[in-house]
Order: structure tokens, then sequence, then C-alpha cells
């Protein structure tokens, strides 16, 4: 499908409203409960949404506790089944390109407990221990992995499987669909008898203030953001956006657009409320009451059609 007529924009201009800055109390407080916690850890694990292999990351913060080589390091990019495996080999150049001392990547689908990159984890981390300078811990039998990365990236869950796969036990770190369910560093969660392997899961870190628009809403499209600090409205013009810049037009089709490609999210919407029938009543100054399209509630579908995979595998870090 062609985008004929339709002119598309070449850049995302958000509406003059504040910038994104979603930097709670309980990440300063998580960031310095980590930093105290660091002499007694053996290794990071860093989890990240393979979707956004680039933007979001911390790297002030990653930097501090990673940058000096002392603990080892691994990334982990969840969410796979989203981006698609055909896709890993472009983001991990991507990655080394931008970070070329980046050298332990894994993929996983926490969703899967036979996932190989979840399975992974455990061993490469032990691994990565047991050749590394230990220091102060070098007397000590125990493992103890920390996990870090920015909000609602499956940090509680890939604890939960690692859990489940390797004692049989059920899960002990709380998770939630949204940002920012984990709010402080949780105590120890065992993970493995022999060697006893111990992970400490943390609150989502993100940057003080997200000072670059675009990676605001790539965080927000994916979920690390609470979309109402942003508003499904904004989110929803984004993915738009983005679609149409890389030519991405499946959405089309999802949305039962007969007009075909827009730049326009308020034409898209109204349309694909009208399709399915989205309305809703609204209460007029002379107290009349409309019925109207749910804008809302459309916006609220096109963006869960992304999260959910309906528009295809998108790394949204992709060279247009």
């Amino acid at each position: 499908m062609t985008a004929q007529l339709n002119p598309f924009r070449k850049a995302f201009q958000q509406p003059t409203r504040q910038r994104i800055n979603w930097f709670p109390g309980h990440m300063n407080k998580g960031m310095r409960q980590i930093q105290q916690k660091l002499r007694n850890v053996d290794c990071i694990v860093e989890i990240h949404d393979a979707r956004i292999p680039l933007a979001g990351r911390n790297s002030q913060f990653f930097d501090t506790i990673t940058g000096s080589g002392v603990k080892p390091h691994i990334l982990v990019l969840n969410k796979i089944d989203l981006l698609g495996p055909k896709q890993q080999r472009s983001v991990t150049q991507q990655l080394r390109r931008q970070q070329p001392e980046l050298r332990n990547i894994l993929f996983t689908n926490c969703k899967d407990q036979r996932n190989h990159g979840v399975l992974d984890i455990l061993p490469l981390a032990t691994r990565l221990v047991a050749d590394s300078s230990r220091y102060n811990r070098a007397q000590s039998a125990e493992h103890n992995i920390m996990i870090i990365g920015v909000p609602n990236v499956g940090k509680s869950s890939i604890i939960n499987v690692l859990r489940n796969v390797h004692l049989k036990k059920r899960s002990a770190a709380r998770v939630g669909a949204e940002a920012g369910v984990t709010r402080a560093v949780g105590e120890r969660i065992k993970i493995q008898e022999k060697p006893a392997v111990y992970m400490i899961d943390t609150p989502g870190i993100l940057q003080p203030s997200v000072t670059d628009d675009e990676m605001g809403m790539k965080l927000a499209l994916v979920g690390c953001l609470p979309d109402h600090i942003v508003g499904e409205d904004l989110i929803a013009d984004y993915l738009l956006y983005w679609l149409n810049k890389h030519r991405r037009f499946e959405y089309v089709e999802k949305l039962s657009l007969s007009s075909g490609p827009s730049d326009s999210i308020s034409t898209v919407l109204a349309e694909y409320a009208h399709t399915e029938g989205l309305f809703h009543r609204v209460k007029q100054y002379d107290g009349q009451v409309e019925v109207m399209t749910n804008l809302l509630a459309a916006a609220r579908k096109f963006i869960h059609f992304f999260r959910t995979g309906q528009l295809g595998s998108i790394n949204l870090d992709e060279q247009s």
C-alpha cells in the first residue's frame, strides 16, 4: 500500500505541554538503595524492552554501577515475542555501535518458561561471577544478582520465571501491567540452591528528566510511563506518526480505514470509532446530551494493538 497523496510529518512535535517528567520520590529513593547494596552484589542484570533497544536506558546511572567493569553486566532485552527473532541481529549491531563494550546480550520472552534466552540468564550470570574478581565477596559461596532497568519491562516477571524454573516455587516478586509496581529495592529472592543464587528486585529507574521528546514518546508507547501521565491521545498520535514515517501501513487494515493512510490522528480515531461503534454521551453547556464518537476509547484500542503485536513486529529505534 502506498501513501499516494497523503503527506506525512517529517518530525513529531508535541503540543505545548509540559515536558515529560516522571521521577517520583520512590525512584530517587530506589537509586540510593541500589547504590548502597552494590557492595554485596556480584552481577548486574539490566532488563529492557526489546522494542526500544536504545531509547530510555539510563546511561548516567548505569555507567555509575557498571561502567567501571568491576561488576559483570548482562543486558536482557525482554518481550522479544513482540519484536520478532529476525530483528535480533540488527538490534545487537545497533547496541554495539552505541556501546562497543557491551558483550553479554540476551533476548527473552518471560511469558515462555522454555524460552532459550530466559534459560540462559542464570548460567551466564554464574559463569561471569566465577570469572570475575569479587573482592570483598570472594569468600562467599552465594551469588547475589541485582535486576535493574526502566519501569514495566518485566524485571519482576523474569525473577518469578527463574524461581519457578530452578526451584519449582511460586512467584515471589510482585508484578503488574502498569509502570511503577515495584517501588523499593526488595529483599533477596532465592532462585537456585547449588550454588545458592539470589536475585534482588529494584524499582524501575528513569532519567530524572526525559529531555528528548521522541525518546519520551517511545517510552510511553511501550508502557514504561503511565498512560495518564502523557495522555493516550498523544501516545496514539506518536504511534501514527511513527508508522507513517516508516511506511508501516498495517494499521489501515487493522482499523478498517476505508480512506487509507492518514497523518491526522483525529481523522483516524474518528473513523475507527464510528466503524466499531465506539460512542459516548457528552453533556453540552446548554444541558443537552449529545452522542459523540469516543476518541479516547479508539486511542486506547490503537495503542493496545501496538502493545500486543497486532500491528506487526516493530523496533521503535529502527532507522528510517
